[in-house]
């Protein structure tokens, strides 16, 4: 789990800065495409226009910020709106370790079904804040595996429910989200500072859930679902 602070963003960004050099998503570079399935990213975000708050109370995006993030409930869903910052745990990979990340843990929550942890740079998965009196994940239908849409810059990746992070902060994703939506990934100087929007679907889910040819498939249909019932 990441917990980036405003002071190491605005460093690391100075550092770029000064260097000439600026990360693909903030240098105006084309983003690869993330579009999956057939349900359109501004399709789904007609329907979360408005918030009926479920949580008990807000969340913040990092450590220095005021709580501003409710997570609300819509029918079959619920979703929040925030920033990405850069989950890198799991496997140790060449890309995923202690090395590049330095809050790397080498588990998640959730494991693949040989019990193994989930691997950050190859699997598209979120982090969920861990049950609180704010509020509690479970008691929503949301668990481990659940097929989740995250939707940034036009752009629509499926993943899935894959680690839990501090109890008073949200607004996380795995690098190979991150990377698949052309947000850098990099966990220590990447991420996005808004603009995500996560829809969590309810009593879902992938199985096994390292598979995300099958996230996809359920989420498309999940999505669909959701635009009708909403």
């Amino acid at each position: 789990m990441r917990m980036r602070t405003l002071t190491l963003a605005a460093a690391s960004a100075a550092a770029l800065l000064a260097a000439g050099v600026l990360p693909a998503s903030a240098s105006g570079a084309t983003p690869k495409s993330a579009q999956e399935g057939s349900v359109s990213a501004a399709s789904l975000l007609a329907k979360v226009t408005s918030c009926s708050q479920i949580s008990n109370g807000k969340y913040r995006t990092d450590d220095e910020t005021s709580a501003t993030i409710p997570v609300c409930g819509k029918n079959g869903a619920v979703f929040w709106k925030a920033d990405m910052d850069i989950d890198c745990d799991g496997q140790r990979t060449s890309k995923c370790n202690e090395n590049a990340d330095p809050w790397y843990q080498d588990d998640t929550a959730f494991h693949q079904s040989n019990g193994q942890p989930l691997k950050a740079d190859s699997l598209p998965y979120i982090v969920v804040p861990s049950s609180s009196s704010i509020w509690k994940y479970s008691s929503y239908g949301i668990k481990g595996g659940g097929v989740v849409a995250v939707v940034y810059n036009n752009k629509v990746e499926y993943a899935v429910v894959g680690d839990t992070g501090p109890t008073n902060i949200i607004g996380e994703a795995s690098y190979a989200t991150a990377s698949a939506l052309g947000i850098d990934p990099d966990p220590a100087t990447g991420g996005a500072d808004s603009g995500v929007t996560y829809i969590l679907f309810k009593n879902s889910t992938v199985s096994p859930i390292e598979s995300h040819s099958a996230a996809v498939s359920l989420g498309d249909q999940l999505a669909k679902q959701f635009l009708a019932n909403n």
